[in-house]
């Protein structure tokens, strides 16, 4: 067995061809150690459609070859039809996603450098797929390492939240849509590549016309939501997520419902690897993925199983930031189970605040605007994308506010909230803030939750509610582990609005509250911490030359002649030159969001990606353009492709949706 504290030497293989049984070739970058022919190792495959050659590069030379160097052949497959992989994508997830990752991992198990034993390891897309071969169960899978990722994708992805649309189908959409029209490097590929990028520009799908056809948690999410059996999962799992990232409540949810050795952290961070993620602290994530891997892979007796099931960072509560470094804060350590056991405090709404019981006779109708303050629905970009003061949205929702506490509250979970209200619409929606306002006035965002009132009782089977009458509802925010600071204060804040996060319900309800109460899971506020991770490390940085630094904006205007409220943001992701071989990418996004506060039918987002990649004098791009928008009965869609290859135009496409809207 290697010495741990041996660094091996390795080689890279940046196009290692593994022929699928249809007779489709995906291209694969390797890392594996000079001497595995010999001595074979494990195989950890990652596997994505944000291209290996380009699209990963940065974050893949910090964690692949670490890994390769400790003893572990590292295999990073772009999925079929993106990348410089062949064939074409139809959708996330689909079974020719997975069925291609079960021949990948069973190709990766033959091979002569391979020990036979398969780890496969994700962040977002590529945390998502790893359950997800689990769960089918292949022979060679023995252990998994998942980040930021989910079990039930109709309830906790970027489509749909609480039953409400997320304005993220859209925006991610629009993402896709751009990366799917990228071209393979005809350094790799030969003479093919203009073959298989005009393939792929004629065939790749608009992903949010097809998401949007699914309104109700239907056989489309089913497909791939791990939680529909979670018993079919039987290798053991590592998770990972951030509380600056939309995928936190997945963490939890694992550790809590699978009966394989399952390990979960939650850090402060936002939606990357936590080994260079902010704000810090950061973790040596690579040393935890190493650990795993020795345990279940290599069969090192290590104790990686007797690891307290939850590991979760409690941030101690100050001022928003609409980006950050570091949280100051302290780890805490649930040896068995996550949240779940943990205590819970009820605190009631009523007509003084929140606190103890008492008679509450509210209504609320936001204004459309609310929740301009909401932030990214996931922190990707690491720009300015995090909540900011809640004050601007607190002037427009239904607040209640608690005197200030006695002691720190350290609130350690997901907070349930349970109304009694009544609506003069059929069709509603209603967002509930927790917030922590400081001293001085100033209210961070803990936590949040959103509910279609017509999903109130199931996703898959909405009901319009019947105006007047009144319902008992129950939402669950999202998991958080956050100390709120002795003379503080809490505030509950109701709206029945959240844009630019969700779109609109097609009126503007008037809610009535006339009971309400949250339960808050807290736990015992520690000094210190509970656990202590390695620090963070990683292998050598990515080599580029810098042509245009990137950049990060985001702005509101208020368009003083017609009243209408903008969001604009602009993703700067500027010019690189790979030192090694010498391609050349850039790309810039950017998505507006427009709506005047008493029109609903006002609402429109727009999306546009322009993406260049070349090489001495060949150049080629993209522009994508999306935006949608929609009127009582239907969403309305429309985008448009174009691509050049050296500022020649060489393909356009344009096309337009109608979708009914359903109870939406």
């Amino acid at each position: 067995m290697t010495n741990p504290n041996t660094l091996l030497d390795i080689e890279e293989f940046p196009d290692v061809g593994i022929i699928l049984s249809d007779g489709c070739r995906l291209s694969a970058r390797v890392w594996l150690p000079k001497d595995a022919g010999t001595a074979p190792v494990p195989a950890i495959l990652e596997y994505l459609p944000y291209r290996k050659r380009d699209g990963t590069c940065a974050r893949d030379a910090l964690t692949h070859p670490y890994m390769a160097k400790r003893g572990y052949a590292c295999i990073r497959v772009d999925i079929r039809g993106n990348g410089d992989s062949q064939g074409l994508m139809g959708d996330e997830y689909s079974q020719q996603e997975l069925d291609d990752a079960v021949e990948v991992i069973n190709w990766l198990a033959a091979q002569d450098w391979c020990s036979g034993s398969v780890g496969m390891m994700g962040i977002s897309w590529g945390g998502f797929n790893a359950l997800q071969v689990a769960a089918m169960q292949p022979e060679p899978l023995k252990a998994v390492v998942s980040l930021c990722s989910t079990a039930d994708r109709y309830a906790d992805d970027i489509h749909y939240k609480g039953g409400c649309l997320l304005n993220e189908n859209l925006g991610w959409g629009a993402t896709m849509w751009s990366f799917s029209s990228r071209a393979p490097d005809p350094a790799l590929v030969g003479d093919r590549w203009r073959e298989m990028w005009m393939e792929r520009l004629e065939n790749e799908p608009f992903l949010p016309t097809v998401w949007l056809r699914h309104q109700t948690r239907d056989e489309y999410w089913l497909h791939g939501s791990i939680c529909e059996d979670f018993s079919a999962i039987r290798t053991p799992v590592l998770t990972f997520s951030g509380w600056g990232d939309s995928y936190m409540n997945t963490v939890p949810l694992l550790v809590e419902n699978l009966s394989v050795p399952t390990k979960g952290i939650n850090g402060p961070w936002i939606h990357k690897y936590p080994h260079f993620a902010i704000p810090g602290p950061r973790i040596g994530f690579l040393q935890e993925a190493l650990r795993w891997w020795d345990r279940w892979l290599k069969g090192v007796e290590n104790g990686a199983e007797d690891d307290p099931d939850y590991r979760a960072y409690v941030m101690d509560g100050i001022a928003p930031e609409r980006r950050s470094e570091h949280r100051n804060g302290r780890w805490i350590a649930e040896a068995e189970g996550a949240t779940a056991h943990l205590p819970t405090q009820t605190w009631h709404l009523s007509d003084h605040g929140l606190g103890p019981q008492g008679p509450l006779d509210q209504s609320i109708k936001s204004p459309l605007h609310c929740g301009m303050e909401c932030g990214e629905y996931g922190s990707f970009w690491a720009g300015p994308e995090l909540p900011g003061d809640q004050r601007v949205d607190d002037a427009l929702a239904c607040c209640f506010d608690s005197g200030p506490l006695d002691q720190d509250l350290d609130i350690v979970g997901a907070p349930r909230i349970k109304l009694a209200l009544s609506s003069d619409k059929s069709q509603a929606q209603i967002a509930v803030r927790l917030n922590h306002v400081l001293p001085d006035g100033t209210s961070s965002r803990i936590t949040y939750g959103i509910l279609n009132l017509s999903h109130r009782d199931s996703h898959s089977d909405p009901a319009p509610l019947e105006p007047g009458k009144s319902y008992d509802v129950t939402l669950d925010l999202d998991h958080i582990a956050y100390r709120v600071p002795r003379g503080h204060r809490l505030r509950l804040a109701v709206s029945t609005s959240y844009w630019p996060m969700i779109w609109p319900s097609p009126d503007r309800p008037t809610l009535s509250l006339s009971q309400g109460q949250i339960d808050l899971p807290v736990r015992s506020a520690r000094a210190k911490d509970e656990w202590t991770f390695p620090p963070a490390d990683a292998d050598e940085p990515w080599k580029t030359t810098v042509l245009k630094e990137g950049s990060n904006t985001r702005r509101t205007e208020i368009d003083q002649s017609t009243g209408k409220v903008r969001l604009i943001i602009v993703d700067d992701n500027g010019k690189s030159v790979d030192d090694d071989h010498g391609l050349m990418t850039a790309s810039v996004a950017r998505e507006t969001w427009v709506i005047h506060p008493d029109d609903p039918h006002s609402a429109r987002g727009t999306c546009h990606w322009t993406d260049e990649m070349g090489r001495d004098d060949w150049n080629i791009r993209t522009e994508t353009h999306c935006e949608m928008w929609a009127d009582d009965a239907d969403f309305h869609l429309k985008a448009s492709l174009f691509a050049y290859e050296n500022d020649t135009l060489v393909y356009k496409r344009d096309l337009s949706d109608k979708i009914p809207r359903t109870e939406m």
